[in-house]
């Protein structure tokens, strides 16, 4: 207690001030939100250069920033059949090399300023984006002018930028979730533009006449869309527009016609079959609708509810209440044709009946439940509540307006959104999943390993097998004919193999294999190291016909020791394994098992390459032992075409062979010629190579 004294006027004040203070009364819930407003954006000043070029400004004065993106309706579903990858080339190459700058030029200047730049095509459009400071404005524009109407496409920039594809695409193409987006667009739009991807065949079809014509024919002015957002004025902008874009004319060539997308009326279930996967990849949807469709807000509500993020009712329950997933989600994709729907998850591979079925009860729900008014608020409020972050800086203001204006939404998109989600009802929202989600009529595409989940997914839906290629399978096809090895034992002479071991690029290891002969046979050694990770030696035991006697491996994998002591005698393998399981924890192993005959070791395939009778078109279908794994299972080796190799600056002419059934799928360079010499390995789903030193 305080008590005042002669002269303690600030004490006294205090008694005074804080005697109602204690006694006041404080609200015991938070007063409820007022209205939603539009986003409060300063007004959109447009014009049109005389060439055709729209500009759109939106100031703001927050920062001394500014964010360009100049785009054109020159996205991949322009791509000429058997030249799918074209735009991304395209936009790839816009800014490695244009006007008078080379690539290093170009990339000196704008991290030099402080800025970025890049290009990039999606379905529909093909765009040009940089942000920079006020400072440099004009120094962007130039870049962006220069990138559009005077590209370089030099051949060094496109070969090595077809490499960098051509190596992304052979990893895409062993991805479980990329295989299954390709089918699930190759299923739901059918010979439709949007349902094509890239293939290697096509991006090594391409040339750089291909490039120019593109970009003379697509990149005009006419039809293309300048925005600009930050701290500039639609004056200066326009006066360094017509600067920078004087003289550039054009219009698009007349729009094709593409076929109309197949009209689904009942459920279809493709089982793409990719052996020896131990999760399945799960994607189940539809065709929507138009972009500008008024649909759009209730279905953002819509997702928020179903799958669009932690909280909602796929994650909970088949992550969280089932244990089978570590997420599942859905989402909604703007065409400027027709869009899709697409729910998706990942699990294992013995529960892939029943979160399959979980999943299509989730969205056969939405349509036929009314919402809940709790859930409905938490979703249109998490909707309304995050919107404002995704158009914070500059780019993402450009980036959005550029968005709503290419799709052709209302001109107040953006502004109006959240006011738009915030009106929308629980009946609009369960109207929009009845017509689009239509899990009675819907495709449903997984991938994973057929053999284990084949007869339980048919009594599922109506089900098509296909390989990895999309090619039919029948259901015979899904346990491989195995066979022993028919070998040219002639091929197997002494030889020594060395190998740089590449990561990302960058050597981090190698691997060395030496073949002898013995008195009874042939000895395979092999040594591996792997900065630090991998330090091990294998030595193979074969006999006369290059069966297995034995293999032993000791060394350490991340710093764990690890052994293998394998004896192959009177149609058994016995012996003993430390290994690591897929958490790095130490796995010991007791072997006693039955092998047929012909059966190899997991260690020993790459010793036998060479004794392979190789010709186009070869399959071989192999009964392996890991006996790391403690598994007996098929492994396939297909050749599946020639391809050129560059070893050490010479070309080498190979067989391009794909390895599956093991842990993770490979391929194999072979060289056509005899003694075929393996001369590379990349490991699918892994920036690794493994290729042969001279």
């Amino acid at each position: 207690m305080i008590t005042p004294t002669r002269g303690s006027a600030a004490a006294l004040a205090f008694l005074v001030l804080a005697a109602p203070i204690a006694a006041q009364s404080y609200p015991k819930t938070p007063p409820p939100p007022g209205p939603l407003a539009p986003a409060p954006f300063p007004p959109f000043k447009e014009s049109v250069l005389p060439g055709g070029l729209r500009i759109l400004v939106v100031e703001s004065r927050k920062q001394p920033i500014v964010s360009l993106s100049l785009s054109f309706p020159a996205g991949s579903v322009f791509d000429p059949p058997g030249k799918e990858g074209l735009a991304d080339m395209v936009a790839g190459l816009l800014t490695k090399g244009a006007g008078n700058r080379t690539a290093d030029q170009i990339s000196e200047e704008i991290e030099g300023a402080g800025g970025s730049l890049g290009a990039g095509a999606g379905a529909d459009f093909l765009s040009v984006n940089s942000t920079v400071l006020k400072t440099s404005l004009a120094l962007a524009m130039e870049l962006i002018g220069d990138a559009v109407m005077r590209p370089a496409f030099s051949d060094a920039e496109v070969e090595l930028l077809r490499t960098q594809t051509l190596s992304s695409l052979q990893v895409s193409l062993t991805q479980p979730e990329a295989i299954a987006e390709r089918t699930f667009l190759r299923t739901v739009y059918g010979q439709n533009p949007y349902g094509r991807s890239s293939t290697p065949g096509s991006v090594k079809a391409l040339t750089r006449a291909d490039l120019v014509a593109y970009q003379k024919s697509r990149l005009r002015p006419t039809g293309a869309l300048l925005v600009i957002a930050g701290d500039v004025s639609a004056a200066e902008v326009r006066a360094l527009a017509t600067r920078t874009f004087r003289g550039w004319a054009g219009t698009l060539p007349a729009a094709p016609v593409f076929r109309a997308p197949p009209v689904r009326a009942k459920t279809e279930l493709i089982l793409v079959h990719r052996p020896g996967s131990v999760q399945s990849n799960i994607m189940v949807g539809n065709l929507t609708y138009a972009p500008n469709d008024p649909r759009t807000y209730s279905a953002s509500v819509l997702n928020q509810v179903l799958g669009g993020g932690a909280s909602s009712r796929l994650f909970m329950i088949l992550r969280e209440g089932k244990s089978w997933t570590y997420g599942a989600f859905s989402g909604f994709s703007r065409r400027k044709g027709t869009g899709f729907f697409q729910a998706s998850t990942e699990v294992r591979s013995e529960v892939t009946d029943s979160a399959l079925k979980e999943l299509m009860v989730q969205l056969g729900r939405v349509g036929t439940e009314t919402i809940p008014a709790a859930e409905l608020e938490a979703a249109k409020g998490s909707l309304t509540g995050s919107f404002p972050l995704s158009i914070e800086s500059a780019d993402q203001v450009a980036n959005a307006v550029a968005n709503a204006r290419l799709y052709g939404l209302a001109p107040d998109y953006v502004q109006t959104y959240r006011v738009k989600v915030g009106a929308i009802t629980a009946a609009q929202a369960q109207a929009t999943a009845r017509a689009v989600i239509r899990p009675e009529a819907a495709a449903i595409i997984v991938v994973g390993d057929g053999a284990k989940i084949y007869d339980k997914l048919k009594d599922i839906a109506p089900t098509s097998l296909v390989d990895v290629e999309g090619k039919p399978l029948a259901p015979a096809d899904l346990v491989p004919k195995v066979a022993a090895l028919d070998l040219d034992l002639s091929a197997l002479v002494p030889r020594r193999d060395s190998f740089s071991v590449t990561f990302q690029g960058n050597v981090i290891g190698y691997q060395r294999g030496l073949l002898d002969k013995t008195a009874d046979g042939f000895r395979y050694t092999e040594d591996t190291q792997l900065a630090g990770i991998v330090n091990q030696t294998t030595t193979l035991e074969l006999d006369a016909a290059a069966q297995m006697k034995s293999v032993k491996q000791s060394g350490k994998q991340s710093g764990q020791d690890v052994m293998i002591d394998v004896i192959y005698s009177g149609g058994r393998a016995k012996g003993n394994a430390v290994s690591l399981d897929p958490q790095r924890q130490v796995k010991k192993v007791t072997i006693d098992t039955v092998v047929v005959e012909g059966t190899i070791d997991d260690n020993a395939v790459q010793a036998v390459l060479p004794a392979l009778k190789w010709k186009p078109g070869a399959k071989w279908t192999m009964n392996v032992l890991s006996a790391g794994q403690a598994e007996i299972k098929p492994w396939t080796l297909a050749v599946t075409g020639t391809e050129t190799v560059t070893i050490a600056g010479k070309p080498v002419e190979t067989y391009r062979a794909e390895l599956t059934g093991a842990a993770s799928p490979l391929t194999f360079w072979v060289s056509t010629a005899a003694p075929h010499l393996l001369y590379k390995i990349a490991i699918s789903g892994a920036p690794v190579e493994i290729t042969r030193v001279p």
